[in-house]
């Protein structure tokens, strides 16, 4: 027997009904259901996240994880990956949130959610302090003398590859040791983000010296790589604004950047 227009248009309704995403469980239930927060981060990128030989993590981005995870009433497992598996690892399921001084770029928002920006920031460079005049501007550092060295697959590697023609760049793949190859004089600067300059100018103090942090060669903003869950975002953005309203996020920022 033939289905009536009217039947096949209440079926369609039913099926429609049964798969909207309002009636799917979300990222924010299955945390709320295993008691347990995930945290992807690559814990080489010191003030946000760095990874200590016994395996625990602190920083910026590992006090907010822990705050975060108050919030919604659950533990924190910290989930290593890499700047280059950043994304893949989100969308693969690997971890529910992405901490750890991650830009917000185009590339990365094409399969995932951003959270509300919580730091503001640029590409600058580092050198040793004797040289830091010769660094100033994009046009002195891309010489074929000039020796640029960059961890591999994120952000600071694709500005050296977009604005530098003929400097040499160098891949360092542990982001915890690259600074200790500069002031060794293996590279003459890093180019990365602000924000890292300033806490490396002060872990190298008088031997690296931060190139004009507070005036970047570009704009960029710091936020938590979310996978495309409504739930989960609308609760990472209002934990951050009350954090922020009642002073416990600049609590952990003043402690690590300044």
């Amino acid at each position: 027997m033939a289905m009536s227009a009217r039947l096949r248009l209440a079926v369609f309704a039913a099926l429609v009904a049964l798969t909207s995403p309002s009636l799917a469980q979300s990222r924010l239930d299955d945390i709320l259901g295993r008691g347990l927060l995930r945290v992807g981060t690559t814990g080489d990128y010191p003030p946000f996240t760095t990874r200590a030989a016994d395996g625990t993590y602190s920083g910026l981005d590992a006090d907010a994880a822990q705050s975060l995870a108050a919030a919604l009433g659950v533990k924190v497992e910290f989930v290593a990956t890499r700047w280059g598996d950043l994304t893949h690892d989100l969308a693969a399921g690997a971890f529910d949130i992405g901490m750890g001084g991650v830009s917000i770029t185009l590339e990365r928002q094409k399969t995932a959610f951003f959270s509300t920006p919580y730091l503001r920031d640029g590409k600058t460079p580092i050198a040793r302090c004797a040289d830091k005049e010769k660094f100033a501007s994009l046009a002195e550092i891309d010489h074929p003398e000039v020796k640029v060295i960059v961890n591999p697959g994120g952000t600071n590697e694709k500005f050296d590859r977009t604005h530098l023609s003929a400097a040499q760049i160098e891949l360092w793949s542990d982001n915890l040791t690259i600074f200790d190859q500069l002031e060794k004089g293996d590279a003459d600067l890093m180019i990365t983000d602000a924000s890292e300059t300033l806490y490396q100018q002060k872990r190298h103090a008088g031997v690296l010296c931060a190139i004009h942090p507070d005036a970047p060669f570009d704009f960029s903003e710091k936020a938590y790589l979310l996978p495309r869950d409504e739930a989960l975002k609308a609760f990472v953005d209002q934990w951050l604004h009350v954090s922020r309203e009642n002073g416990a996020f600049a609590a952990i920022k003043a402690k690590w950047l300044e």
